[in-house]
């Protein structure tokens, strides 16, 4: 391995976000592990424990861009990163780089507050670390409206997002990888701050899909947060360039 190459390993890495990261630091000339329950080589089980000490072994950094269904999301994001970052320290890794979500800390959902807890482990974890948030891509509000589009009957929520594309999260995610651990955390959002009913007659005019738009009120403190934006950051630290219209078009 050249001195300027990194063996860095992604946790998810056959994943929506996890794709795109490995093939931008494969692109920069870094070695890269694919790790997930079904990759065709480093076959991991954050839940376990499972095949994490051969894929970590040797390796400088460790991405963590893992998921797990919603309702048993703490068996992987909260338990599984601790055996991540155990598992890393003991392979000698240098720098954790847990990628998570804007705002997570504020709303109160079950799978935010995961998130929230999984922070916590990276930031009091024995690897140095750099927590990358970023806002919803624009791959999931997508496959949110195609999957309500099937009843003929679009949510919008009231509120608004500032989803960015997966492609310029991973971007901002490589550069953090290959970086020193800044022990801190780093987001990324969106061009734009727009409605979520804005978001849907966008989709459903450039797939030409016929379906009511129905505006959904939300009560609570989930509510606000939906309409005050604590799902935006009006200043990240990466902006992303593409609109989900640009997004959608091509």
């Amino acid at each position: 391995m050249s001195s300027g190459t990194m063996r860095i390993a992604i946790a998810g890495g056959t994943g929506t976000l996890g794709r795109p990261i490995a093939a931008e630091l494969s692109e920069r000339g870094h070695e890269v592990r694919v790790l997930s329950r079904h990759a065709p080589e480093y076959q991991v089980d954050l839940t376990t424990g499972a095949g994490l000490a051969a894929a970590l072994d040797g390796c400088q950094v460790v991405v963590d861009a893992s998921n797990g269904p919603p309702r048993a999301a703490a068996a992987t994001l909260v338990a599984g990163n601790r055996r991540l970052l155990d598992a890393g320290r003991e392979a000698g890794v240098g720098h954790h780089v847990c990628v998570s979500i804007v705002g997570c800390d504020r709303l109160p959902v079950k799978y935010y507050k995961v998130k929230t807890q999984q922070e916590d482990i990276v930031a009091r974890g024995p690897v140095p670390w750099t927590i990358v948030r970023a806002t919803q891509f624009h791959e999931l509000v997508a496959a949110l409206f195609g999957a309500a589009a099937r009843y003929w009957v679009v949510p919008a929520f009231r509120g608004v997002l500032q989803p960015v594309a997966a492609a310029e999260a991973a971007h901002a995610v490589a550069d953090v990888a290959v970086g020193e651990p800044l022990r801190g955390r780093l987001e990324v959002a969106g061009p734009e701050v727009i409605p979520i009913g804005d978001l849907a007659a966008t989709w459903l005019r450039t797939v030409g899909r016929q379906a009511l738009i129905v505006p959904v009120p939300v009560p609570g403190r989930v509510g606000r947060a939906l309409r005050d934006g604590w799902l935006t950051d009006p200043r990240p630290d990466v902006r992303g360039s593409v609109t989900f219209a640009a997004w959608m078009s091509s």
